[in-house]
């Protein structure tokens, strides 16, 4: 028994003189209820349960995280799944190694002054559709939209106007005629009267509906260089999320907006309730890459995109359930 002890107290002490390991995220809206796991998991002290240090650090769109990423100055990003597939057919390879999401959780919101002229993306034809950024998620979607309700990519306009205050701004002072954003964001504007939900994504069924299936979306996606030699330290960052997700599938929506700071509710704790509640089917209690995921989002992008249309696309080098499987 002295043995044991002596042991464990040598072990523990070669842990606090080690330190924790460092990782650096980059999200993609800190803010946004779809990245909750990021924000959520650093309240919980998740990331230290398992002797990590992380630093999060927060961009207004996906994109650039991606841009961050590729460049080697942060180790993963919380951000869109989609970008593994995009980026592999650019000859670069990044793979989820923990899935958040199984909706975009976005809507493509109309404002109320156009009602009456804008009725499905069919109508988009000569528009200005808001996005965050150009190259980013929802970028990908509206161009989708436009496409398969049969308006060419030339006949419509993308401007990006980010989330929350300056996408609002956007659609209320007419700069754009529809836009596609995420939540908080949504409620805030259907809260006023200033928009109307024209297409909607953030449940499971309403995905399937606009989409054709499931679109696996929020993730952490790292290079996959970066697994290889990480190993350690990713199943650790996957045991943490996986442990959020678990909370976020066992406690209700009160009771996880208890435990974010009032930042986060852009001054209205009872809408991020609700918007929370109404969209917590869209995070998944495993983590786990659904088989028919990946599949739905290559054939959303290679509806519009040329680049990755006609490529041949390895979707198994986008994602892994490795980790996942092993999360303690």
């Amino acid at each position: 028994m002295r043995r044991l002890m002596l042991a464990l107290l040598l072990s523990a002490l070669a842990t606090t003189a080690r330190g924790a390991d460092k990782v650096t995220l980059m999200v993609g809206g800190i803010e946004k209820i779809i990245y909750l796991p990021a924000a959520l998991g650093e309240q919980l002290g998740a990331f230290q349960e398992q002797d990590l240090d992380v630093e999060i650090r927060s961009e207004p769109v996906g994109i650039e995280a991606e841009d961050e990423l590729l460049a080697g100055a942060v180790d993963g990003v919380v951000g869109f799944y989609d970008h593994a597939v995009d980026l592999q057919a650019r000859g670069k390879f990044i793979e989820s190694i923990v899935l958040f999401g199984l909706t975009p959780g976005e809507a493509e919101l109309i404002p109320t002054r156009l009602v009456g002229e804008i009725r499905s993306p069919a109508d988009f034809k000569g528009r200005t559709l808001g996005v965050t950024g150009l190259g980013s998620s929802t970028d990908f979607l509206t161009q989708y939209l436009a496409v398969k309700h049969g308006v060419p990519l030339r006949d419509i306009s993308l401007l990006p106007v980010g989330a929350g205050d300056t996408f609002i701004a956007a659609m209320l002072d007419g700069r754009i005629d529809a836009g596609m954003t995420t939540e908080p964001t949504v409620s805030r504007l259907l809260k006023t009267g200033g928009a109307q939900i024209l297409v909607d994504m953030r449940t499971p069924e309403a995905t399937r509906e606009a989409l054709g299936g499931i679109y696996p979306s929020a993730c952490l996606y790292v290079q996959s260089s970066w697994v290889r030699h990480h190993r350690d330290v990713a199943q650790r960052l996957v045991n943490a999320f996986v442990k959020t997700l678990r909370f976020i599938d066992t406690h209700n929506a009160a009771e996880i907006a208890d435990r974010m700071p009032s930042e986060y509710f852009a001054g209205d704790k009872l809408s991020y309730i609700q918007a929370l509640a109404e969209g917590k089917a869209r995070f998944t209690p495993s983590g786990k890459m659904p088989g028919d995921g990946p599949p739905t989002v290559l054939a959303v992008l290679s509806g519009f995109s040329q680049n990755v249309r006609g490529k041949t696309i390895d979707l198994s080098k986008t994602y892994t359930n490795e980790f996942v499987n092993a999360a303690k």
